[in-house]
C-alpha cells in the first residue's frame, strides 16, 4: 500500500485531486491511501507517508519541504499544472507511479 499526502494551499483543490487519483487507482485495482491537506500540516504526516505531492502553485516552498523530510524516505513530487488544473486523476497517478519507480 502506497501512502501519499497531497498538499495545496488550503487543502480544497487537493481534496478533489486526491478523490480523482483514488478513482484512477481503483480502476487499476491499486491500493493507494491518499490524504489531502493544507501545506501547514505536512509535518503532522511526514512519518506516515511514502510520497508527498505538492500543488504546482506551491513550487516556492519546495526548499522548506526538503527540511521537513530531512533524511526520511519520502518522495517529494511537484505536480504538473497540466493535470492539476484539470484535476486529472489518471495523469496524476501516472506521474506518481513514474516517480516512485
Amino acid at each position: 500500500m502506497l501512502n501519499v499526502l497531497l498538499v495545496c494551499g488550503s487543502g480544497a483543490s487537493s481534496g478533489f485531486m486526491a478523490a480523482n487519483i483514488r478513482k484512477a487507482a481503483a480502476a487499476k485495482k491499486m491500493e493507494i491511501n491518499i490524504k489531502a491537506r493544507g501545506e501547514s500540516e505536512i509535518e503532522n504526516y511526514i512519518d506516515e507517508i511514502d510520497a508527498l505531492m505538492v500543488g504546482p502553485h506551491l513550487a516556492y516552498i519546495m526548499d522548506e519541504i526538503e527540511e521537513y523530510t530531512g533524511g526520511k524516505a519520502v518522495k517529494v513530487i511537484l505536480m504538473k499544472p497540466e493535470y492539476y488544473s484539470t484535476l486529472n486523476g489518471d495523469m496524476a497517478l501516472e506521474h506518481l507511479l513514474s516517480e516512485m519507480g
